[in-house]
C-alpha cells in the first residue's frame, strides 16, 4: 500500500459512502511537497505537464485504494474531474485530461475510464496547475 497523499488543511484524502469512493482535490505532491507550481501557459508543449497531470491522478488512486477493506478492490471510475489552472485563452483542457485517464487506463484498463470533466480555473490551491478528483466503485473479491 502506497502512502496517502497529505492533507494540506481540514479533510481526509477520500471518503467512502456504500460502494462509493470520493477523494478529495488531489494536486501533484509527492510527501506534502507540490512539485509542479504555476499556471498551465499557452507558450508551453502540452505535454510539458503530463506528469504533474499523471502525478495528481496517482495520488487520488492512491487515496482511493487505501480506503479499501480487506478483500476489496476499485471496480471502476464512475467520474474523473481534471482542474487546471490556465492562462487566459486555453482551449487543450481535454487533452490535457487526457493523461489523466491514460494513467487511470494503465492502471485498471477499461474499468478506468468513466465520465470526466476538464475546467478551466483561474487558480488553485498553493498554485497548482492541476487538480484531480475521482469516484470509484468498490467490489468486494470474489473467493
Amino acid at each position: 500500500m502506497k502512502k496517502s497523499p497529505v492533507p494540506q488543511g481540514k479533510y481526509i484524502p477520500a471518503s467512502r459512502y456504500g460502494n462509493l469512493v470520493y477523494t478529495s482535490g488531489m494536486t501533484p505532491r509527492k510527501d506534502g511537497e507540490l512539485l509542479f507550481s504555476g499556471n498551465v501557459k499557452l507558450s508551453e508543449p502540452i505535454d510539458r505537464y503530463e506528469e504533474a497531470v499523471r502525478l495528481a491522478t496517482s495520488n487520488a488512486l492512491t487515496a482511493a485504494r487505501n480506503s479499501l477493506e480487506d478483500q476489496e478492490y476499485l471496480e471502476k471510475v464512475v467520474a474523473l474531474a481534471v482542474f487546471i489552472a490556465a492562462e487566459e485563452g486555453f482551449q487543450s483542457h481535454s487533452r490535457l485530461a487526457d493523461y489523466a485517464s491514460d494513467y487511470l487506463y494503465e492502471e485498471m484498463g477499461e474499468s478506468g475510464i468513466g465520465s470526466r470533466t476538464a475546467v478551466g480555473v483561474a487558480s488553485l490551491p498553493s498554485n497548482a496547475p492541476v487538480e484531480i478528483q475521482l469516484v470509484v466503485a468498490v467490489s468486494a473479491n470474489k473467493s
